[in-house]
């Protein structure tokens, strides 16, 4: 959500907060402050190649305020209305933000615009002095306030001119510093027109430009609200419903979409995933990409991605209008996959329908939420939204936190850091193996490997998960808001129903649930290379370590078949689900060495 922050502090530093807090005030306006009620300003944006404006109101007695961006052919907004903080995108549909850390990010934002640095009657905060610092040959006061049900954030105060130059806040997976310059004086206050917010990407940052400002207008409670939500864009031809079948390959459901008319074409699809085309699929529609924003996943590494606007997504007979896509290059996480696709769908389908996935029969099955009506056995998951993701409570082994619910993760649970680390796990679950355990947006994700006793999410309980503690510093997992990441493992058991509108999931157990939890019984990650499947990691004292496989080594032949013939995904499954004591013969290039067969039995290692 775009909002412009007049300013970003928290209160005084130094021996005496209040005497510097005084100091900041009369330098920024003094008693002008004191007469002002509300805030409207327009601004130009630019951020990735990308221009465009937005527009922002503020009450700040209460700390309400709503705003609204048009960005290239992306659009949207969102405010607080003084109990929620919520979103709109770009086909107008509005989302209330709930989960993850969107409650201490909206709190922040209301102190900040009620000026509770200089009422904290309208909004309270504890301070913590953080000194004097000296950067780039200047001197700074910096404070660290935390506003009431908010998080830290430090302020860095110009020692010279007592206003403020920047603050960075630390938000779920990143650390966000907003720079604030050409301070100009409008009705007595004087406020930066200039604005750069950084996450240390320098070519992600986001520029502001004040065009206009001003105080003391009439705001109507009205525009802080949630808006009603907008005529449907979709529709199932013929009907209340739709089914299609689905592919479930290395644990990811992949669906047959039809873009503009045109297709069918294969796509990856993910609860939580945005619209997603490859530079390859646009160029075939006759799209051309817009921008180069910054893109993150599991991995630790950001990538650019642009923008298109196409007409019309179909899947099976469901069709949605007006789709704003992501243009990203696949071909990555193809040789991750195995298998060719164009794609990823998720979020913006699963909004607007109630989705089914048939795990046992792979059926996917849409329904108008007018028409749907659920009376089977399954276990209720009541969730809030963590960003576009479905966010739940639960248990593991007794410990509680919020899970995320991720058709898009191939994983069991996915433990994160900062939730390991507060509740000792690794000392309580003594994972004995180490490695590549994923790979997305960003490159590999790295965990330590054991197996928890108990995960409960609402109604729903699984016995003996393999459970996943990850060991990234950046990404995704690095959120300290979320516990853990539950994905296809342990969502395969079961038939699922994602109904988005009543915010509920609906587990029904299936066939599956007799099959125990097995991890990869060989020890190797390998992704597809020409020839065949390279090995990009050996888990130590593996049957895979232990047979001679190195790091480099490309299988060409299993069980004296080419490669060529084998899908990963195929191969993947057996060397996870085939018996103990099974033996695989693979047939190994290094280099310009001659070929050598080497002979892998088969183990739990979990």
């Amino acid at each position: 959500m775009f909002s412009v922050l007049l300013f970003s502090l928290g209160a005084a530093a130094g021996p005496d907060p209040q005497a510097l807090l005084a100091r900041v005030k009369q330098a920024s306006g003094g008693a002008a402050w004191d007469r002002i009620t509300s805030t409207h300003a327009k601004v130009s944006l630019e951020t990735g190649g990308l221009k465009g404006s937005a527009e922002s109101w503020e009450d700040v007695r209460t700390g309400r305020s709503v705003s609204e961006y048009q960005l290239g052919p992306v659009s949207g907004g969102g405010g607080f209305d003084g109990k929620s903080v919520w979103t709109r995108d770009s086909s107008k549909q509005v989302r209330i933000e709930e989960g993850g850390d969107a409650k201490e990010a909206a709190a922040n934002d209301a102190y900040r615009s009620a000026r509770g640095y200089f009422y904290p009657a309208r909004w309270p905060a504890q301070f913590e002095s953080q000194g004097e610092m000296t950067e780039g040959g200047r001197r700074f006061l910096v404070v660290r306030a935390t506003p009431k049900n908010g998080r830290p954030y430090d302020i860095w105060i110009d020692a010279g001119t007592h206003l403020i130059d920047h603050t960075s806040e630390k938000g779920a997976i990143e650390t966000l510093t907003v720079f604030y310059s050409e301070y100009r004086e409008v009705q007595g206050v004087r406020v930066p027109f200039a604005q750069r917010s950084t996450n240390g990407e320098e070519k992600y940052d986001q520029h502001v430009q004040v065009q206009s400002i001003e105080f003391n207008v009439p705001v109507a409670d009205a525009r802080f609200a949630p808006p009603a939500p907008p005529p449907p864009d979709f529709a199932i031809a013929g009907g209340s419903s739709t089914s299609v079948p689905f592919e479930l390959l290395n644990n990811h459901i992949y669906v047959q979409v039809r873009l503009n008319g045109r297709g069918p074409f294969r796509m990856l699809c993910d609860t939580g995933g945005a619209n997603v085309v490859t530079p390859e699929l646009a160029k075939e529609l006759g799209l051309k990409a817009e921008g180069a924003l910054e893109g993150r996943g599991v991995g630790e590494k950001s990538e650019d991605i642009g923008l298109v606007k196409l007409d019309t997504l179909q899947l099976g007979d469901a069709t949605v209008e007006k789709q704003v896509f992501y243009v990203f290059p696949m071909g990555a996480l193809q040789q991750v996959e195995g298998v060719e696709f164009s794609g990823l769908v998720g979020y913006e389908i699963f909004k607007r329908f109630v989705v089914g996935l048939d795990y046992e029969k792979s059926r996917l099955t849409l329904t108008l939420p007018t028409a749907f009506k659920y009376e089977g056995p399954g276990g209720v998951v009541s969730f809030k939204f963590n960003e576009h993701i479905p966010q739940g409570d639960g248990e593991i082994d007794g410990i509680p936190g919020k899970f995320d619910i991720d058709t898009g993760s191939r994983a069991s649970l996915a433990l994160l850091g900062p939730f390991v680390e507060k509740h000792g796990l690794r000392q309580k679950y003594a994972p004995k193996l180490e490695g590549v355990t994923g790979w997305g947006v960003g490159g590999a994700s790295r965990s330590a490997v054991s197996r928890a006793q108990t995960l409960t999410l609402g109604d729903v309980t699984v016995q003996a998960p393999v459970t996943e503690l990850t060991l990234q510093q950046k990404g995704s997992f690095t959120d300290p808001y979320v516990a853990g990441n539950v994905g296809a493992g342990v969502l395969k058991r079961f038939n699922v129903v994602f109904d988005y509108g009543r915010q509920r999931l609906i587990f029904a157990k299936n066939a599956n649930d007799a099959k125990p939890d097995s991890f990869d019984r060989a020890g190797i990650w390998m992704n597809v290379a020409e020839g065949g499947f390279e090995v990009m990691d050996v888990y130590a004292g593996s049957p895979a370590a232990e047979a001679g496989l190195k790091v480099g080594d490309r299988i060409v032949a299993v069980d004296s078949q080419p490669a060529a013939k084998v899908t990963l995904s195929a191969l993947r499954l057996r060397l996870r689900t085939e018996a103990p004591g099974t033996r695989v013969r693979l047939t190994l290039r290094s280099g310009t060495a001659p070929e050598r067969d080497v002979t892998l039995t088969l183990r739990d290692l979990v």
